[in-house]
C-alpha cells in the first residue's frame, strides 16, 4: 500500500516538472512573469520612477537585463524626482531631444547584480566598493557602495529603505535622493550654456552716420554739467528745415542748466530795456519757440539772439508773416548756436573781415562784418547793425539788440533770368531738307531733257 502510495506521489512530481518545462518552453525569449522586479517596480508606491521608465522607453531593456540575470534597482523616493528636483534640469530630461540623456540617468540607479542588505558590500578598512551600473554611456563611471555610522550609502545618496521590495530577479532599495552621471551632467550643462549663448542679442550691422557718412562711435561719457558732445542741429525738435532727431543732453533727465527761467529773464529783459516789444510778443506767443529754446539751453546748448528792435519789426509785411511757419522761420534765422557778446564779434570781423555765423535755420547763415566802428549783419537793403549790445549776458543765452529785420540771401535777392542771345543758325534738320529739294530739282530738270529729245 505503501508503495503504490511512493509510486503515486513521484508520478505527480514528474508531471509538475514537465508542466513547468512546458511552460517555460511555451514563453518567448525575454518575457518576464508577474513575480518579477520590475513588474513590482511598475506597481509600487515608486510612481515617479516608473513614470519615468515608462516615458524613457526602456521597458524592453530591462525585460532583457531581469531575464539575463539578477537587478538591485536604487529607487529615488517621489520627494527627490517632483520637488526636490531642480525644474530646469526636470525640464531637460523631459525634453524628446534629451531621451538618451534620460535613459542613461535610470540606467544610472540599477546594477546587473543581486545586492540585499543582509550582503551588503563591505571593502577592507570599510573602503567604499565600486559597481557598475546598466548605464553603457557612463564612461567607465561606477557606483559605490559602502556603510557609514550604520548606514548604507549608495554613492552620495543615504538608503532609507533597504530591501524595500525583494523578488526572486532582483531588489529594490529606496534612497534619499537621485544619482546623477557626470555625462548627464555634462551634457545639461552644455546645453544650458548653450542656450545662454543663444539667447543674446545678436548686434546689428554697423550704423551710418547720414551726416558724415561714417561708421557711428559710441559717445563718450559726458561729465554732469559739460557742453554736449553733439551739435545743437541734433537736440532741435522736428520741423521744416531742421534735424529730426532729439539728442540727449549730459544731464539726461535731470537738467543741470534750468533753460526755462533764463528763457523767461531774457524775455522779462527784453520788455523792461524798452524798444523790444514787438520781439517779445512774438517769443511769448510763439510758446512752441520759447519753449525750444529753454530746452537747448538745459541740455546744455549756448544761443545768441539777434533781436531786431520795435522799428524794424515795424516794417515786415502781412505777406511776410501770413505764410505758415514764417515768424517761426524768421525768429530761427536770428538764433546763433554760439554765446557771442558785442566785444567778441566784434573782434572776429575786424579780425577776419567777413564772418558766417550758423544759425538754426538749416542750412542759411548769418554773415557778419566790420562797418562804421559796428558789426553789420546780412547784406544789402536787408541789412542790419548791432545797435544795442549785450541787452542780456548770462553766460548761456545772450541777448544783441539790431536795427533790422534779417533774411537770408536767397530770399531777399530775386534775381532777373539774363536775356537768351538770338543765334541764327539752320538747324540740321532744315539743311537735310534743303539737300533734298536740291536733289528732287536736280532729278525733275533732267527728266525734263530727256523728254524734249
Amino acid at each position: 500500500m505503501d508503495s503504490q502510495n511512493y509510486g503515486a506521489s513521484n508520478l505527480l512530481s514528474l508531471a509538475f516538472l514537465a508542466l513547468l518545462s512546458i511552460t517555460a518552453s511555451a514563453l518567448p525569449a525575454g518575457q518576464i512573469n508577474s513575480n518579477s522586479v520590475l513588474v513590482a517596480l511598475l506597481d509600487s508606491h515608486y510612481t515617479e520612477l516608473s513614470e519615468l521608465v515608462e516615458k524613457a522607453l526602456l521597458l524592453q531593456t530591462l525585460e532583457d537585463a531581469v531575464t539575463n540575470h539578477n537587478i538591485s534597482i536604487f529607487a529615488p523616493r517621489n520627494e527627490a524626482l517632483e520637488r526636490d528636483l531642480d525644474p530646469e534640469f526636470k525640464r531637460f530630461l523631459l525634453e524628446p531631444r534629451n531621451l538618451k540623456s534620460l535613459q542613461n540617468l535610470l540606467l544610472f540607479h540599477m546594477i546587473p547584480t543581486r545586492i540585499q542588505s543582509n550582503h551588503w558590500p563591505v571593502g577592507p578598512r570599510k573602503k567604499p566598493v565600486l559597481h557598475s551600473s546598466l548605464c553603457r554611456d557612463a564612461a567607465g563611471e561606477l557606483i559605490p557602495l559602502h556603510e557609514k555610522n550604520g548606514q548604507k550609502i549608495v554613492g552620495t545618496a543615504r538608503v532609507i529603505k533597504s530591501d524595500d521590495i525583494v523578488r526572486p530577479d532582483g531588489v529594490i532599495h529606496g534612497i534619499e535622493r537621485l544619482l546623477i552621471p557626470k555625462s548627464v551632467e555634462h551634457e545639461f550643462n552644455s546645453r544650458r550654456s548653450l542656450r545662454e549663448t543663444s539667447a543674446v542679442i545678436p548686434e546689428g550691422a554697423p550704423e551710418v552716420d547720414p551726416r558724415t557718412h561714417r561708421l557711428k562711435k559710441p559717445a563718450p561719457p559726458v561729465p554732469a554739467g559739460a557742453p554736449p558732445v553733439l551739435s545743437v542741429y541734433d537736440a532741435l525738435a522736428p520741423g521744416p528745415s531742421l534735424a529730426p532727431a532729439p539728442a540727449p543732453g549730459p544731464g539726461g533727465p535731470h537738467h543741470h542748466f534750468d533753460g526755462e527761467s533764463q528763457v523767461k529773464d531774457f524775455i522779462q529783459t527784453l520788455l523792461h530795456y524798452g524798444g523790444y516789444n514787438e520781439m517779445a510778443d512774438i517769443l511769448v506767443n510763439l510758446t512752441s519757440l520759447a519753449t525750444e529754446m529753454g530746452r537747448l539751453v538745459s541740455e546744455g546748448y549756448v544761443l545768441t539772439v539777434l533781436a531786431p528792435n520795435d522799428e524794424a519789426m515795424a516794417k515786415l509785411t502781412t505777406d511776410q508773416l501770413s505764410e505758415p511757419g514764417a515768424p517761426e522761420q524768421i525768429m530761427y534765422y536770428h538764433l546763433i548756436p554760439e554765446y557771442q557778446t558785442e566785444e567778441s564779434m566784434y573782434n572776429s570781423v575786424r579780425r577776419f573781415g567777413k564772418v558766417k555765423y550758423d544759425t538754426l535755420r538749416l542750412p542759411h547763415k548769418v554773415v557778419a562784418e566790420e562797418a562804421d566802428g559796428s558789426v553789420k549783419f546780412g547784406h544789402g537793403e536787408t541789412s542790419a547793425y548791432l545797435f544795442d549790445p549785450d541787452i542780456y549776458t548770462d553766460g548761456r543765452i545772450s541777448v544783441q539788440g539790431i536795427d533790422g529785420v534779417l533774411f537770408p540771401a536767397e530770399e531777399t535777392a530775386s534775381p532777373k533770368p539774363a536775356p537768351v542771345a538770338k543765334v541764327v543758325s539752320k538747324s540740321r534738320r532744315g539743311k537735310l531738307l534743303e539737300l533734298g529739294c536740291r536733289m528732287l530739282g536736280a532729278v525733275g530738270q533732267n527728266h525734263h531733257f530727256s523728254t524734249c529729245h
